[in-house]
């Protein structure tokens, strides 16, 4: 029972960066592969605040914020570039952000991380076991709403009008740069609460839960349930969370679980591109070459 509450704490986590970044990849149609940066942001603010003495959601909300500015940041070369250009750029972010991770060990902990990170508290009541996972389901609903009346409004249809034609939105007046910019700075904010929670719920964090191959994994979340369909992308964080989880199970040498890991990533990946490119809630582009 306990081992399925992790999986469930761990897939609602997961949900929430894959629905954050689904913003970007979806909608906007802007690659990136430095959604760890933001998530880790969160998950090392909380740690230090909290360890200052700072109150869990002051530190998730502060978290939020600089994931945000920092985010803001990134996307000013969107402006300019997309495409393999921007994951370029994305690729260098989290590549710094790693170092820095490792680096900074006065504030960061270097590669030992942060430990004994204090549970997340409600009415003074600390969340651990079945209520922080509770906690999380509900939390992880209020997300899925909220994305879903997004991806409804004006916002929403800007986003993805840039995605299809971003010069025709720029003729008809709109303003691409300030979208692209706020999509960033919201997809940003949204994983940094979701590192808070990791944050929380492991009460340790390192430089390894933040790297590029977090990122990878949130993008094939992406792509495997659907980009742009919000509800896909979930149901890619809980196939994605629970896979590796399987691998445990089957008998393999003595440090081969690792590369079992990377392995189904891998397949995954060649599934998708090679019989559901859409993924598995994403509609079939019609073929514009068909008679």
């Amino acid at each position: 029972m306990t081992y399925l509450i992790h999986l469930l704490t761990l897939s609602c986590i997961n949900l929430m960066l894959a629905v954050s970044l689904d913003l970007l990849v979806g909608f906007a149609g802007l690659l990136s592969l430095a959604h760890a940066v933001f998530f880790g942001v969160g998950a090392y603010t909380t740690a230090i605040l909290v360890r200052e003495g700072v109150g869990g959601f002051n530190a998730m909300m502060l978290g939020a914020l600089f994931a945000a500015l920092a985010s803001s940041f990134i996307a000013l070369p969107s402006t300019r570039v997309r495409g393999i250009y921007l994951l370029i750029l994305t690729i260098a972010v989290q590549s710094v952000f790693t170092v820095m991770l490792l680096n900074l060990s006065g504030i960061t902990g270097g590669p030992a991380g942060i430990s004994k990170i204090a549970p997340l508290t409600l009415f003074g009541y600390p969340l651990r076991g079945i209520e922080f996972t509770v906690f999380m389901a509900i939390c992880s609903a209020l997300v899925l709403l909220f994305f879903y009346r997004l991806g409804q409004s004006p916002f929403g249809h800007l986003l993805q009008a840039i995605r299809d034609d971003e010069t025709g939105c720029a003729i008809l007046g709109k303003n691409v740069s300030l979208a692209k910019i706020s999509a960033f700075a919201l997809s940003g904010a949204l994983a940094a609460v979701a590192g808070s929670f990791y944050a929380h719920y492991t009460s340790y964090v390192d430089p390894r839960g933040f790297d590029i191959l977090v990122s990878i994994s949130v993008l094939l979340m992406v792509m495997l349930g659907g980009a742009g369909t919000i509800f896909g992308p979930a149901i890619g964080a809980f196939i994605v969370t629970i896979i590796p989880e399987l691998l445990r199970f089957i008998p393999a040498p003595l440090g081969a679980a690792g590369a079992a890991r990377q392995l189904s990533y891998g397949l995954l990946l060649i599934l998708i591109i090679f019989f559901r490119p859409q993924g598995l809630l994403g509609r079939q582009v019609p073929n514009s070459h068909a008679n």
